[in-house]
Formats: C-alpha cells, structure tokens, sequence
C-alpha cells in the first residue's frame, strides 16, 4: 500500500496534523529542536560569561583603580545603588528613541512614496536627503539647540535623532517600491488596476521586507542620535542616560558609567530583537528571507 494510502488509512489525524503544517512551519519546528540553536544561544552567553569572569579576576589581581576601571561585581553594585534613578533615565531615553523612530519610518516612507510617483520630486529632495545623511550631527546639534530653544531640550534631541535615523529607511524603502517585477505590474494594469491600488496591494507588499530591514538599522540610529544629542545638549537640561553618563563622568563614578552603558546596551539590544521577532512573524508565510 502506497505510504499516502497507509496514512491516510492508518493515522488519519497524524497525517491531517503534518499537512496543515506549511513547508516553512515544519522547517521551524525542527530548527527550534535541533542543537544547533541551542548553540547560537549557548556560545554568546559562554562567552559572555568567560569574559566576565576574566574581568573580574584579572582587576582584583592586578589592583586597577575603581575609577579606571571597575570590577563587574562593582558595576552590578553601582547599578543596584542607582536603580531608580538609572531606570528613570533609561525611560526617558528610550521615550524619545521610540518618539524619533517612529517618525523616521513614518517620513522615510511618506518621502519614498513620493519618490516612486514623481522623479521630479525625487530629483528635487533626494540630494537634501542626503546631505543631512552625511552631516554629522554632532556639528548641526548646536544650532538646532539655538533654534528650538535650551528649555525644549527634549524637542531638539528628538530632531536630531530623527535626522540620523530617517535616510535608511527612505533609501530603503524606494528600493524595496522600485523592486517589483515588471511582469507582475503589467498584470496589474491588464486588470484595470489603478495607480493607488498598485501601490497599497503590489508595491508596498514587495517593499516590506526592505522596510523592516531599515528600520532595524533605523531603531539602533534613533538611540545613537538621543544619546549624541544628549551630550550636546549637557548641562542638566536632558535627565536621560547620557547626561547621568556625564554626570558619573564628572564625579569620576566610573561604577555608575558602565551601569548606565550596560542599560543603553540593553535598550538597543531590546529593540533589534522587538523589531527581529516581528520581520520573522510577518515574513515567514510568504517571504524566504525569513524562513
């Protein structure tokens, strides 16, 4: 008896349960259960904790100064001491990184679809895009301070934050627009499908995974932009990670620095994987990337 037959004769709900299972569900399944993936999670936290100990040992064998650098023990103490305060701060932090991430995807996409409509408004804006790519922030920080005014120091931060974090996923995102088969938009005006219809169910389907990309990269540039233009910004207007980093600095609390270095990690550590796990859930049916 052919092994269908015997299935769907022998095991009925058996079977019925593996052919509900999609290609890309099985594959999954059996990459959770194999050791391999045990191993991508074991080996960086071996490592991590190989390095930590050798830190330790090698600080209190040798005598360094706490203000030099501090054992691990010291740190985990000093973050411990700060909690509230550090917490409070990192709330703040990841507040306006989430305030200018967003609207960095949210005009990178606004801008891109313009750009895929028009050549002449990409022509017109696409340079501009990209001189404020390369300008670095530090240098534009003051005067964006100066604009919005020191008592909006939060408003400023966010600006220049978006201003580091929106041109991955403009760029991006017109390629991910521009990216469509021909074949595919050809078929689409043979069935009288209109321009509005092309972009929201073809073009901006085949655009996702280009855009969830991006705004992986753009997530990790918004907390880099806050923390930089919290520097700038310094003198006690910004209550974020940066200037307690300062702040430790200053009063030589190098304890409290990696404390506050360890949760600026973590949140960009949190973000990747928030906006990994969600380009895993909206991908795996249709796309191979990430399957």
């Amino acid at each position: 008896m052919p092994p269908s037959r015997r299935c769907a004769v022998s095991w009925p709900r058996s079977c019925a349960t593996a052919r509900s299972l999609l290609p890309h569900e099985r594959s999954a399944l059996s990459a959770r259960l194999t050791p391999v993936t045990w191993l991508r999670w074991l080996a960086p936290l071996g490592l991590g904790v190989l390095v930590l100990l050798a830190w330790e040992v090698a600080v209190r064998l040798t005598g360094i100064p706490v203000f030099v650098l501090p054992a691990p023990s010291r740190i985990l103490m000093a973050g411990l001491e700060s909690a509230p305060l550090l917490l409070s701060s990192a709330g703040y932090t990841l507040r306006l990184t989430l305030t200018a991430f967003l609207a960095a995807v949210a005009g990178g996409v606004l801008i891109a679809v313009l750009f895929t409509g028009s050549r002449l408004i990409e022509a017109a804006l696409y340079p501009y895009a990209v001189v404020l790519q390369v300008t670095p922030v530090v240098a534009i920080a003051p005067l964006v301070l100066i604009w919005v005014g020191v008592d909006n120091a939060s408003t400023a931060v966010v600006l220049l934050a978006w201003i580091v974090a929106f041109f991955p996923v403009l760029s991006n995102m017109t390629l991910g627009l521009r990216a469509v088969d021909p074949g595919l938009r050809a078929l689409f005006r043979l069935y009288g499908g209109s321009r509005w219809q092309e972009l929201w169910r073809l073009r901006l389907p085949a655009a996702l995974p280009y855009l969830l990309s991006a705004m992986k990269v753009s997530a990790g540039l918004s907390l880099v932009g806050v923390v930089v233009a919290e520097f700038v910004a310094g003198s006690g207007t910004s209550p974020g990670l940066a200037w307690r980093i300062i702040e430790a600095g200053n009063r030589l609390q190098t304890p409290r620095m990696f404390a506050a270095l360890l949760l600026l990690a973590a949140i960009g550590i949190g973000l990747f994987a928030v906006l990994a796990w969600l380009e895993r859930r909206l991908l795996a049916r249709w796309h191979d990337s990430a399957r």
